[in-house]
Protein backbone atom coordinates (compact mmCIF):
# COMPACT_ATOMS: atom_id res chain seq x y z
CA UNK A 1 0.00 0.00 0.00
CA UNK A 2 1.84 3.23 -0.85
CA UNK A 3 1.28 5.57 2.20
CA UNK A 4 2.65 3.41 4.81
CA UNK A 5 0.13 0.52 5.16
CA UNK A 6 -2.58 3.20 5.81
CA UNK A 7 -6.27 3.03 3.82
CA UNK A 8 -7.48 6.25 2.80
CA UNK A 9 -10.83 7.07 4.33
CA UNK A 10 -13.74 7.63 2.35
CA UNK A 11 -17.41 8.92 3.20
CA UNK A 12 -19.98 7.77 0.70
CA UNK A 13 -23.69 8.80 0.66
CA UNK A 14 -26.51 7.49 2.69
CA UNK A 15 -27.42 4.41 0.93
CA UNK A 16 -29.63 0.87 1.27
CA UNK A 17 -29.94 -1.92 -0.31
CA UNK A 18 -33.58 -2.35 -0.94
CA UNK A 19 -35.68 -5.97 -0.99
CA UNK A 20 -34.82 -6.31 -5.00
CA UNK A 21 -31.51 -5.68 -4.18
CA UNK A 22 -31.05 -2.83 -5.98
CA UNK A 23 -29.01 0.10 -4.04
CA UNK A 24 -31.11 3.05 -3.40
CA UNK A 25 -29.82 6.42 -1.53
CA UNK A 26 -32.36 6.78 1.62
CA UNK A 27 -34.47 9.62 1.98
CA UNK A 28 -33.49 12.38 4.30
CA UNK A 29 -34.27 13.34 7.12
CA UNK A 30 -34.15 10.73 9.54
CA UNK A 31 -35.74 7.25 8.49
CA UNK A 32 -36.55 4.68 11.04
CA UNK A 33 -34.77 1.84 9.01
CA UNK A 34 -33.02 0.46 6.02
CA UNK A 35 -34.23 -2.71 4.92
CA UNK A 36 -34.84 -4.74 8.14
CA UNK A 37 -34.43 -8.55 7.55
CA UNK A 38 -37.22 -10.70 7.85
CA UNK A 39 -39.04 -11.97 11.44
CA UNK A 40 -37.42 -8.26 12.57
CA UNK A 41 -39.55 -5.69 14.39
CA UNK A 42 -39.07 -1.74 13.65
CA UNK A 43 -40.83 1.40 15.68
CA UNK A 44 -41.40 4.26 13.75
CA UNK A 45 -41.89 7.00 15.75
CA UNK A 46 -43.55 10.45 14.06
CA UNK A 47 -42.13 11.70 11.33
CA UNK A 48 -40.53 8.41 10.53
CA UNK A 49 -40.39 6.64 7.58
CA UNK A 50 -39.01 2.30 7.65
CA UNK A 51 -38.96 -0.36 5.52
CA UNK A 52 -39.10 -4.24 6.91
CA UNK A 53 -38.38 -7.38 4.98
CA UNK A 54 -41.07 -10.13 4.95
CA UNK A 55 -42.68 -11.69 7.57
CA UNK A 56 -41.38 -8.73 9.71
CA UNK A 57 -43.49 -6.64 12.17
CA UNK A 58 -43.80 -2.60 11.99
CA UNK A 59 -44.47 -0.86 15.51
CA UNK A 60 -45.91 2.72 15.66
CA UNK A 61 -45.68 3.76 19.12
CA UNK A 62 -47.96 5.91 20.40
CA UNK A 63 -50.19 6.50 17.72
CA UNK A 64 -52.61 9.81 19.11
CA UNK A 65 -53.70 12.53 16.84
CA UNK A 66 -51.49 10.63 14.23
CA UNK A 67 -51.61 8.70 10.71
CA UNK A 68 -50.13 5.19 10.09
CA UNK A 69 -49.44 4.34 6.02
CA UNK A 70 -48.49 0.70 5.96
CA UNK A 71 -47.81 -0.49 2.10
CA UNK A 72 -47.88 -3.70 1.32
CA UNK A 73 -45.47 -4.20 -1.49
CA UNK A 74 -45.49 -7.95 -3.56
CA UNK A 75 -42.82 -10.28 -1.84
CA UNK A 76 -44.01 -9.69 1.78
CA UNK A 77 -42.32 -6.56 1.97
CA UNK A 78 -43.76 -3.49 4.36
CA UNK A 79 -43.13 0.16 3.92
CA UNK A 80 -44.79 2.19 6.80
CA UNK A 81 -45.09 5.92 7.82
CA UNK A 82 -46.05 7.80 10.78
CA UNK A 83 -47.49 11.09 9.98
CA UNK A 84 -47.94 13.64 12.38
CA UNK A 85 -49.77 16.34 12.96
CA UNK A 86 -46.92 19.07 13.92
CA UNK A 87 -43.46 18.06 12.66
CA UNK A 88 -41.54 16.52 15.28
CA UNK A 89 -37.77 18.21 14.85
CA UNK A 90 -35.57 16.72 12.31
CA UNK A 91 -38.24 14.16 10.73
CA UNK A 92 -40.96 14.50 8.33
CA UNK A 93 -43.74 17.25 7.86
CA UNK A 94 -46.87 15.83 7.15
CA UNK A 95 -46.80 17.33 3.66
CA UNK A 96 -43.43 15.82 2.75
CA UNK A 97 -43.97 11.84 4.58
CA UNK A 98 -45.77 10.87 1.72
CA UNK A 99 -43.27 11.52 -1.07
CA UNK A 100 -40.42 9.72 1.28
CA UNK A 101 -42.82 6.51 1.37
CA UNK A 102 -43.49 7.09 -2.66
CA UNK A 103 -39.80 7.13 -3.26
CA UNK A 104 -38.88 3.61 -0.72
CA UNK A 105 -42.02 1.62 -2.81
CA UNK A 106 -40.09 2.91 -6.31
CA UNK A 107 -40.93 0.65 -9.18
CA UNK A 108 -42.08 -2.07 -6.65
CA UNK A 109 -45.68 -3.58 -7.06
CA UNK A 110 -48.40 -2.30 -4.34
CA UNK A 111 -50.70 -4.78 -3.12
CA UNK A 112 -52.41 -2.10 -0.49
CA UNK A 113 -52.44 0.58 1.75
CA UNK A 114 -53.36 0.99 5.02
CA UNK A 115 -53.97 4.20 6.95
CA UNK A 116 -54.80 3.62 10.61
CA UNK A 117 -55.23 6.14 13.21
CA UNK A 118 -56.79 9.08 14.41
CA UNK A 119 -58.78 9.78 11.32
CA UNK A 120 -60.97 12.59 12.52
CA UNK A 121 -58.19 14.89 13.23
CA UNK A 122 -56.67 14.99 9.93
CA UNK A 123 -58.07 17.05 7.14
CA UNK A 124 -56.64 15.09 4.24
CA UNK A 125 -55.09 18.36 2.47
CA UNK A 126 -52.30 18.22 6.01
CA UNK A 127 -51.13 15.74 3.06
CA UNK A 128 -50.27 18.31 0.80
CA UNK A 129 -49.83 21.48 3.21
CA UNK A 130 -48.64 21.17 7.01
CA UNK A 131 -50.21 22.74 9.58
CA UNK A 132 -47.02 24.38 10.46
CA UNK A 133 -46.67 26.26 6.82
CA UNK A 134 -49.62 27.97 7.13
CA UNK A 135 -48.59 31.47 7.55
CA UNK A 136 -49.98 34.64 9.99
CA UNK A 137 -53.54 35.08 8.94
CA UNK A 138 -54.24 32.04 6.66
CA UNK A 139 -56.84 29.80 7.75
CA UNK A 140 -55.90 26.31 8.19
CA UNK A 141 -58.43 23.91 7.09
CA UNK A 142 -59.95 22.26 10.31
CA UNK A 143 -62.02 19.22 9.94
CA UNK A 144 -65.78 18.87 10.08
CA UNK A 145 -65.17 14.97 11.00
CA UNK A 146 -63.73 12.26 10.16
CA UNK A 147 -63.26 11.41 5.96
CA UNK A 148 -61.78 8.23 5.74
CA UNK A 149 -62.48 8.59 1.79
CA UNK A 150 -60.91 11.91 1.25
CA UNK A 151 -57.66 10.78 3.29
CA UNK A 152 -57.94 7.90 1.32
CA UNK A 153 -58.22 10.04 -2.09
CA UNK A 154 -55.33 12.11 -1.41
CA UNK A 155 -52.82 8.94 -0.25
CA UNK A 156 -53.52 7.27 -3.46
CA UNK A 157 -52.64 10.04 -5.69
CA UNK A 158 -49.82 11.28 -3.81
CA UNK A 159 -48.57 7.81 -3.50
CA UNK A 160 -49.82 7.02 -7.56
CA UNK A 161 -51.77 3.96 -6.61
CA UNK A 162 -55.11 3.05 -7.83
CA UNK A 163 -57.64 4.36 -4.97
CA UNK A 164 -58.86 1.11 -4.74
CA UNK A 165 -55.49 -0.35 -3.01
CA UNK A 166 -56.02 1.86 -0.34
CA UNK A 167 -58.40 1.39 3.28
CA UNK A 168 -58.80 4.05 5.51
CA UNK A 169 -59.42 3.10 9.51
CA UNK A 170 -59.98 4.97 12.41
CA UNK A 171 -58.29 3.44 15.23
CA UNK A 172 -58.38 4.62 19.03
CA UNK A 173 -55.14 5.99 20.99
CA UNK A 174 -52.34 3.56 21.35
CA UNK A 175 -49.31 1.68 19.73
CA UNK A 176 -50.21 -0.06 16.12
CA UNK A 177 -48.33 -3.08 15.34
CA UNK A 178 -48.53 -4.07 11.97
CA UNK A 179 -47.10 -8.01 10.83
Amino acid sequence: MGNGGNVASIRWPALCLGATGVLMAQAQPAVASAVTPATANIRITEGQVGEIGPGGTLTYPSVTSCLTVTVRLRGGVKVGAHASLFQVPGEYRSDRILAAVKQRIALRGVRAVEVRGAVGAWDPSYFRKAIESYGEGEQVPLPAGPDPDGVAGVVADELAVPRGKVTVEDLPDGDQTVG
